[in-house]
């Protein structure tokens, strides 16, 4: 292959993800983002992915094709019967068996499975791609360089889910929560391992670069950061979107403790002294129980904090520019597209300084307030400035735009993207291990079945 060839011709790109749907968290949002941006620009994307499978948009008048190819596993954790125990007729082999194996002893095994899922398919259809795009799997199933998988291996971490892991034995109640806890986030183990193999790792900011690097162990010189961004076409003003005097609108999981949902019921429980039409839409589904539920209950929040989900696209965007203020008050985030996509469409953001979101948010008091992770007074008193100053939420909603813009869209994204491509193509000595290490060869189910359980 001639360099010529490497920089020049559109590529063709197997983009791996193993929790698709955008609807479901940030992962599915990254692989439908990312791959119609690639198509756009020429190249030919065919997204391989599993249960909830991804959603695609449209690119018929794109140079590239986008197709999806399903890859299934036993969907196990679906709605509205997680933790299923499965048909007899539904095992179709081993793999399937460590799967439930694997679900049944407390683990989450989703990763691991889909790799070894992906590495059958990929190893099949040999020379049929230039370059194979993992989504954050990190399973010992993409081991083995191109000489097993028939491509080079780029891999996108978003941040390490040892972070989730650490915030959730800090917030849990008790031994048998910890224990739990420590059971269902054993695949880490497993990510720490592949990660300090593989050549070329992409990250969506310079937060995560250094987690990586101290989390999972990965050389420094093979991690390379792309912004991801906003869809600045949909997530865009619009005067005809009527403002909601007191409206606060943010994204959150609210049962996980890094997205700090917790301190934003508290903290507008202080705002409503002060502004009492002030009230709360929290995208995401309401919980009901646990630390966000007592606290709605105990600051009697119950009909200033709404939930809503299945929301589309165009109804989220509505949504964020009818508020006054859009909340980021994660203890910890890898990028935060919620805080890109609010800037996006002009409307204020109160932002904590967890993790990466300063990167995306910029300074405080230039293009958002931004406060400490964790403070509910802090968020309080974000909350009480903004709803009071007019001219505030003016000033900073068009700054934020305007970062948006110049630093944080997907068709940027896709161009640095591209770049890791052609590089991990043309370079293969770029961040290569001193020894290609291949994953255990296939064995017998019962085998299989035992060793995971032992491994954990």
């Amino acid at each position: 292959m001639t360099g010529q060839a490497v920089t020049d011709r559109p590529l063709r790109i197997a983009l791996l993800t193993y929790k698709g749907n955008p609807f479901c968290g940030g992962q599915g949002v990254y692989v439908r983002h990312l791959s119609r941006e690639l198509a756009r620009l020429g190249h030919d994307v065919e997204v391989i992915g599993a249960q909830p499978y991804p959603v695609l948009d449209e690119v018929a008048d794109a140079p590239g094709r986008l197709t999806l190819t399903e890859l299934p596993s036993l969907d196990l954790y679906r709605q509205p019967d997680p933790f299923r125990t499965p048909r007899r007729e539904e095992y179709r082999d081993w793999i399937d068996l460590l799967e439930v194996a694997t679900m049944w002893t407390g683990g989450f095994p989703e990763p691991l499975t889909f790799s070894l899922r992906a590495r059958r398919q990929l190893a099949a259809r040999r020379g049929e791609f230039d370059v194979i795009h993992d989504n954050q799997t990190l399973g010992y199933g993409l081991l083995g360089g191109p000489a097993a998988l028939g491509a080079p291996l780029v891999t996108t971490v978003h941040h390490p889910v040892t972070v989730d892991r650490r915030l959730e034995l800090a917030a849990a109640d008790g031994w048998r929560r910890r224990t739990s806890v420590r059971r269902w986030y054993g695949f880490t183990r497993m990510q720490r391992r592949v990660a300090r193999r593989l050549p070329s790792v992409v990250t969506v900011s310079g937060s995560s670069r250094q987690e990586i690097a101290d989390d999972l162990g990965v050389r420094p010189d093979r991690i390379h950061v792309v912004p991801i961004g906003a869809d600045t076409r949909l997530f865009s003003p619009d005067p005809a979107v009527p403002e909601v005097a007191g409206r606060i609108v943010t994204t959150s999981s609210a049962d996980v403790p890094l997205k700090g949902l917790v301190f934003l019921v508290e903290a507008l429980a202080k705002a409503r002294t002060e502004h009492p039409g002030a009230h709360l839409v929290v995208v995401g589904k309401r919980p009901a129980t646990g630390p966000v539920a007592d606290a709605i209950e105990a600051h009697g929040l119950e009909r200033a904090v709404e939930f809503v989900k299945g929301i589309s696209d165009a109804e989220l965007a509505d949504l964020v520019r009818s508020a006054q203020i859009a909340c980021v008050p994660s203890l910890y985030e890898g990028f935060s597209l919620p805080a890109a996509e609010a800037m996006a469409t002009g409307t204020p953001l109160l932002a904590t300084t967890g993790g990466a979101i300063p990167e995306v948010a910029g300074a405080d008091g230039e293009t958002c307030l931004a406060v400490p992770p964790g403070d509910a007074g802090a968020l309080a008193a974000g909350l009480v400035r903004l709803l009071g100053d007019a001219s505030l939420r003016a000033r900073l909603g068009a700054a934020g735009r305007e970062r948006v813009l110049r630093k944080f869209t997907w068709e940027k994204a896709a161009l640095g993207t591209v770049e890791c491509y052609r590089a991990a193509m043309g370079a293969p000595a770029m961040g290569a291990p001193a020894r290609e290490v291949v994953p255990p060869p296939v064995r017998p189910p019962a085998e299989a079945v035992r060793a995971a359980a032992d491994s954990r």
